[in-house]
């Protein structure tokens, strides 16, 4: 790809010696790290180093907002038509090294090659052009009565993004901050860094100034509590679990930071009696496989009529069948591993737990590898069938290929059962009638509902009820995320209302020659 030796290797190394970045971008250059700790960045197919990274340090996130901190008053003062031209150049840089970008995400994701540049690039160059052209047709500024209200860019933000799906979720992040006029300081995950200095030489390459976009890496209890409680950070946007989101809103509060969480999700796939089941269920597989079950918007939880149960696990099976499990660079394989140890681990208590608690049925899958592989964090596509709503597979969030259908005797029960966990992120629902589909639809407390397959809308807000997140993203609600609302007053003439000291000198003499009013045990508040 680019034309900086910092750029990294797009395959992992046979040398035994896997590459060593020692620096982090800031102000604008590779800057040298003073950790003394260092991250190895793992190929979850093979489990080979792939690279290794600085451990950030408290230094490092210093040295990152103060830059941004410097940034800021040119950056925030840049015409909004003169910001749009040049993150332009940046969807530009995506789109032209849309292989190198995809390439990174199969290594250090374990994406398939296919999904890795149709999925994870290619939205997320959508993404970016949806974001920057929101922001070139906002209203910056409207007239209320005789106040100017004006919206402008909030300040530094500190944008921490997740691994699952690396290049969507920051491009969803710092493209609207910085065409909102903030300045960045971007912390990816330290399971999945590599794309992220790509990203960083991308907007180098745009001609950004120097400082307006940072990137460090570093681990979450280090580099994350740094960057949330810098007293030059004023607004922080976090796509993480609900812990990692608990974790922010604690250490931020002390600052009363600006803070938007995009957490976690249990969500719902609700197949109506009417509903066309292979349809329904068919979609509903597709989405839970999708990224290895990686991602928070994953339809977990199936539920079907109890009478149509058997016939949904039939057709669930049969569409999980089809999926190739394999070495995500062949064009053939569906699904790739899991991201890392930790979550094969995870994910293989989640099914021993639903095969031991509650009656469930497991039905396909379980532990161990699928056949034929026996290196990589791979597990095996599982369906587990009469899932009680209230055990641990029905409530938590599991992050893998695994499906729980849950069979349920009449409609209202169907929406306490989609309600009734602490997540309120995504959801579906699928009918025959349109109409009733969307009237279902609005019982659901969640943040965003498909209602018979309706397509995701970049334009639309995107966040969560309960505890997965606070604030929205995409779309207006977006770019709104990063800007701070100021009213101000304009003179209207003689007729304006006098307020303050000037009252008593502008009051007739009748009234200043009378006796004060007392009013007892009224305090005074200057807030």
């Amino acid at each position: 790809m680019p034309q900086y030796s910092a750029a990294p290797t797009a395959e992992p190394s046979p040398d035994p010696s896997p590459p060593r970045y020692d620096d982090q971008w800031t102000g604008g250059r590779w800057t040298a790290s003073d950790a003394d700790r260092r991250l190895v960045v793992t190929d979850p197919s093979t489990e080979a180093p792939l690279a290794t990274v600085p451990a950030g340090t408290a230094r490092d996130a210093d040295l990152a907002v103060r830059a941004a901190a410097a940034a800021f008053p040119g950056w925030a003062t840049t015409p909004v038509r003169e910001r749009a031209v040049l993150l332009r150049r940046v969807v530009e840089g995506l789109e032209r090294n849309a292989e190198w970008f995809a390439r990174v995400i199969t290594s250090e994701v374990g994406a398939p090659s296919r999904m890795a540049l149709q999925t994870h690039v290619g939205l997320s160059v959508g993404m970016a052009a949806h974001c920057v052209e929101t922001a070139a047709s906002y209203g910056f500024e409207e007239r209320v009565g005789h106040s100017l209200v004006v919206r402008e860019a909030a300040g530094v933000a500190a944008c921490i993004t997740p691994w699952n799906m690396p290049l969507l979720l920051t491009v969803q992040k710092l493209l609207p901050a910085l065409a909102a006029g903030c300045t960045v300081v971007h912390k990816p995950s330290e399971l999945t860094p590599l794309h992220a200095r790509l990203l960083a030489e991308v907007f180098a390459e745009a001609d950004l100034p120097p400082g307006v976009v940072n990137m460090i890496v570093g681990t979450g209890d280090t580099l994350g509590a740094a960057l949330v409680t810098h007293p030059l950070v004023d607004v922080v946007s976090l796509t993480g679990s609900t812990r990692a989101g608990r974790q922010v809103s604690a250490l931020g509060a002390d600052g009363i930071k600006r803070i938007h969480l995009e957490l976690g999700g249990k969500n719902a796939s609700l197949v109506l009696d009417d509903a066309d089941l292979p349809a329904a269920v068919g979609a509903t597989v597709d989405q839970v496989l999708f990224n290895s079950g990686q991602t928070c918007l994953q339809w977990s939880r199936l539920l079907v009529p109890r009478d149509r149960q058997e016939e949904a696990v039939e057709l669930a099976g049969r569409t999980m069948d089809g999926y190739v499990t394999g070495d995500p660079r062949d064009p053939s394989t569906d699904l790739g591993p899991l991201v890392s140890a930790a979550a094969h681990a995870r994910v293989s208590d989640y099914i021993v737990r639903g095969a031991s608690e509650g009656g469930a049925r497991l039905v396909r899958g379980g532990t161990g590898r699928p056949a034929g592989l026996s290196t990589g964090y791979y597990v095996r596509p599982t369906i587990f069938a009469d899932v009680d709503p209230l055990t641990t597979i029905g409530q938590e969030e599991i992050f893998g290929p695994v499906l729980c259908v849950i069979p349920y005797d009449d409609e209202d029960q169907a929406i306490r059962i989609v309600n009734g966990t602490r997540y309120g992120l995504h959801g579906a629902v699928w009918s025959g009638d349109d109409s009733r589909a969307e009237r279902v639809a609005r019982r659901f407390r969640t943040g965003l509902v498909d209602v018979n397959g309706g397509s995701f809308n970049p334009a639309a807000p995107f966040g969560g009820f309960k505890q997965s997140g606070i604030g929205r993203e995409c779309g207006t609600a977006g770019l709104e995320a990063f800007l701070e609302t100021k009213s101000m007053q304009l003179p209207q003439g003689s007729g304006d209302q006098v307020v303050g000291p000037r009252l008593r000198a502008t009051a007739p003499t009748a009234a200043r020659d009378q006796e004060p009013a007392t009013v007892p045990n009224q305090e005074r508040n200057d807030g």
